[in-house]
């Protein structure tokens, strides 16, 4: 006799990892405590190893799960956080499918309050920082400039302190799974792809164990992905201060003519001439650069390769 079917909706977690020996089995034993006790939906956690140099791997592959069950995905190295969270979406099976980091600072409580909501309707459901106090001062700082830069360039609005943590029903992930592009910027292509949406506040906690691996460099790069993804701007600001070059060039070169020929007497000021060449010349290399970040995304998407390699993907079925 067949198995009846177990009714019950299945809710997948994504949890990208990258160099997490220090505390990863803690925390996924954690989110087990946790989920243990909410028998009315079956859970499925899908750990990303994202090319981790260390223990990273061998720790997970040797939990036994009680509450759910454990699929680890090996990547054959390190394709960074937008790609190893691209290949958790791509193996998750849940009707609901949850992103959320390795260090609980996606505190897993509030899955609750956006399941609540989610069975009420909403498609989607992001947790948004009402209190960021566990990030430095200058992490906080540069967040706010970078969410109120690219909502006023970008015709899609990203929810400001909204980070990969919320919920997204099934029809939300098929929808951002077979979008082709692979330099994914997901918080864009998560707003992009819209839905009825509802929103949970929480506060922040210090990050559980380790240290981040986002250091400015790569924040920063994240910002710039971000813009050029979502956004011709640049380009636009490119040809607008090229255009205003030229009209002052140009009104300058009259000036020059008219006062030779009133005056008979040459104007003077190589230094000034020297130093706005000089001025005129670096505004022309950042152009040029913008209109390289552009280029240089189109010359990598039209190369057609994977956002990310999978070495295998292993099922750790939960304890009975």
């Amino acid at each position: 006799m067949m198995e009846a079917l177990d009714p019950r909706l299945l809710i997948s977690l994504v949890i990208p990892a990258y160099n997490e020996e220090e505390g990863i089995a803690d925390v996924l034993g954690q989110v087990d405590a946790l989920l243990d006790a909410h028998v009315e939906y079956r859970w499925e956690v899908v750990l990303v190893n994202d090319g981790s140099r260390d223990g990273t791997l061998a720790a997970v592959s040797a939990l036994q799960p009680r509450a759910f069950d454990l699929q680890v995905v090996d990547l054959s190295r390190n394709f960074g956080k937008e790609a190893a969270l691209s290949a958790g979406l791509d193996v998750a099976r849940g009707d609901a499918v949850i992103p959320m980091d390795a260090d609980l600072q996606d505190p897993p409580e509030v899955i609750f309050q956006m399941l609540d909501l989610w069975r009420a309707g909403s498609e989607v459901v992001i947790a948004k920082r009402a209190d960021r106090s566990a990030d430095g001062f200058l992490k906080r700082f540069t967040a706010a400039w970078f969410y109120r830069t690219i909502n006023r360039i970008s015709e899609v609005s990203i929810p400001e302190n909204v980070g990969d943590f919320r919920l997204m029903d099934r029809v939300v992930v098929d929808v951002i799974r077979r979008m082709p592009e692979s330099r994914r910027f997901m918080k864009g292509l998560f707003a992009w792809a819209g839905f009825r949406t509802a929103v949970v506040e929480y506060a922040r906690p210090e990050r559980f164990s380790g240290q981040t691996k986002f250091n400015g460099l790569r924040l920063i790069n994240l910002a710039i992905e971000g813009i050029t993804s979502f956004s011709t701007v640049p380009l636009r600001l490119a040809t607008y201060s090229g255009a205003c070059v030229a009209v002052a060039a140009f009104l300058f070169g009259v000036y020059v003519v008219l006062h030779r020929l009133v005056s008979g007497v040459e104007v003077p000021g190589y230094a000034s001439l020297a130093s706005m060449i000089a001025f005129f010349s670096g505004v022309q290399l950042l152009a040029i650069g913008v209109i390289g970040e552009y280029v240089g995304r189109t010359y990598i998407e039209s190369k057609m390769r994977p956002a990310f390699v999978v070495r295998k993907v292993e099922l750790i079925v939960r304890k009975p």
